[in-house]
């Protein structure tokens, strides 16, 4: 009897705490690790690109971060990228960036996007290497093109 009561205590208490975590009331939190959070998040606004009209940047102090066209196998982790570099994550989205490139090496957003993480990481050599791959990728791209931080890697 003892045995059966214990069994369904621990089955009511995993059954609590499972519902309480599908309400959120309790769960995890993603935390930057310290040292890839330099910024503080930013909000999404709205933009068009060539490609897909109903696509989404996030900009930051100095670029913005572009959603990938519908279709495009590289898509879910270009997303995954986008949400980490809204949230700060620079090291983090430049993993999903790159994985978004192995999935889809024309993924001219998933370039361009690779660039500003490394510029935000500090790594201008490899982020003006992005940056020009994105632009040859996207040349009709005015997100891509026009932005200032490829404009300013591309010009030095």
């Amino acid at each position: 009897m003892k045995k059966t009561q214990s069994m369904v205590s621990t089955t009511f208490g995993l059954a609590l705490v499972g519902l309480l975590v599908t309400a959120g009331v309790i769960g995890c939190e993603r935390k930057p690790p310290m040292e890839a959070k330099q910024e503080s998040p930013v909000p999404k606004v709205e933009a068009a690109s060539p490609e897909s009209p109903k696509s989404e940047m996030a900009t930051t102090e100095t670029a913005a971060v572009l959603t990938a066209p519908e279709g495009s196998v590289g898509r879910a982790h270009n997303e995954e990228g986008v949400t980490h570099a809204k949230e700060g994550h620079w090291d983090v989205a430049e993993g999903h960036f790159r994985s978004a490139l192995q999935a889809d090496p024309k993924l001219a957003e998933a370039q361009f996007n690779l660039g500003v993480m490394l510029d935000k990481l500090g790594k201008h050599d490899d982020a003006k290497a992005a940056f020009k791959k994105a632009a040859d990728l996207a040349p009709e791209n005015t997100k891509i093109t026009e932005s200032p931080v490829l404009k300013k890697h591309l010009s030095t």
